[in-house]
């Protein structure tokens, strides 16, 4: 039986000629001054656009929001125009690609920031247990600054303008990244976002950056180029969420009504989180598991099988296996990648990871 990986899929928005997506993954490979991306970076999705559809790395909305040495943004005329030579290149090789706007919070330092800024964050809450990578190597978090409500306002244009660029830069949809502990799950959590005005202080409050940021994004770009991925009870960037279930269901039922593209949503704790919200989505749903070891194909044909999700996303087997589909397809060896190459550096561990079938 064909795998159901490798059936087509037609939604309300998506026509893909598979249901393999390639998840978002930080690869550090952008000019850390300009924030311009790469000049291989062009390559390194088009090796891989036979994914049904690609979603970035993350990029920042305002320069306040890069997370680390090498992070790309989508302000700039110079960040847009590099971004269209990528989108250019997927296309060519008949591939979909959204970019994923992307603001870490508190998940940064003011060695990485314009100006030693310190991070911006709903509240003054400092991560502890972990130290951030910088290019003066790994360092201490320091305690973030709350955000204004004002500026919380003005970090919603951001993302608004961001999604704008990512169009004009040739993006076929934008991803807004609310998960993994950054900017807008830190608003969403109770450890995190301990605030009483309009952006905390109760569930509705906690909900309110998610839920206007999207709406901007979908007001700015079209509901129908727009996706949202979370990772309800994520432990990750110390975030601890005392009621997933609740924090979850009601902003998947706050989003449902704008006709998203996808919801995309990352599994990793005790909550079931698939099973759960599927029922109350009536749209595309992107199935994720977030584990120490890369999810392999049988997981994500089991969600399928199962239907938890309409798709399925891959991340760290499409930085060795450019042509993932084609040996999902043929049963082909899965190639390991090597984990000191994903992040910065140039071709090494990026573009020179072979197809099966050399790509012309």
């Amino acid at each position: 039986m064909d795998s159901p990986l490798l059936l087509p899929y037609q939604g309300r928005h998506l026509d893909l000629p598979n249901r393999v997506v390639m998840a978002p993954m930080t690869r550090g490979r952008a000019d850390d001054v300009t924030g311009v991306p790469h000049p291989l970076t062009k390559e390194y999705y088009a090796q891989r656009a036979g994914a049904g559809l690609i979603v970035s790395e993350g990029i920042w909305p305002e320069a306040h929001g890069k997370g680390g040495p090498g992070i790309p943004g989508l302000v700039t005329d110079a960040q847009v125009a590099g971004w269209r030579e990528v989108t250019n290149a997927v296309h060519a090789a008949g591939g979909t690609i959204f970019a994923q706007l992307w603001h870490v919070g508190r998940m940064t330092h003011p060695l990485n920031l314009p100006g030693g800024a310190v991070p911006v964050a709903p509240s003054p809450v400092r991560i502890e247990s972990e130290q951030i990578f910088t290019n003066a190597g790994d360092v201490d978090h320091v305690t973030p600054r709350a955000l204004t409500a004002a500026e919380a306002e003005d970090l919603i244009a951001a993302f608004a303008a961001e999604a704008r660029n990512a169009i004009r830069a040739g993006f076929d949809g934008v991803e807004v990244h609310g998960a993994n502990g950054y900017l807008i799950q830190q608003f969403l959590a109770e450890n995190t976002n301990r605030r009483t005005d309009r952006f905390g202080g109760s569930l509705t409050g906690r909900l309110r950056f998610a839920v206007e940021v999207v709406r901007a994004v979908a007001a700015e770009v079209g509901p129908e180029r727009t996706g949202l991925r979370i990772s309800p009870d994520n432990p990750e960037n110390e975030i601890a969420e005392r009621d997933p279930q609740a924090t979850y269901r009601a902003l998947v039922d706050a989003v449902e009504p704008l006709g998203l593209a996808y919801l995309h949503v990352i599994e990793r704790g005790a909550y079931p989180a698939l099973a759960d919200l599927r029922p109350r989505w009536s749209g595309t749903l992107i199935g994720n598991f977030n584990g120490p070891e890369p999810t392999g194909r049988a997981a994500g044909e089991k969600v399928l099988a199962a239907d938890l999700a309409d798709l399925f996303s891959f991340g760290r087997l499409f930085i060795s296996n450019p042509d993932l589909p084609a040996r999902f397809a043929t049963g082909a060896p899965l190639a390991p990648y090597d984990p000191a190459s994903v992040y910065g550096g140039g071709a090494e561990g990026y573009t020179d990871y072979p197809s099966l079938v050399p790509q012309h």
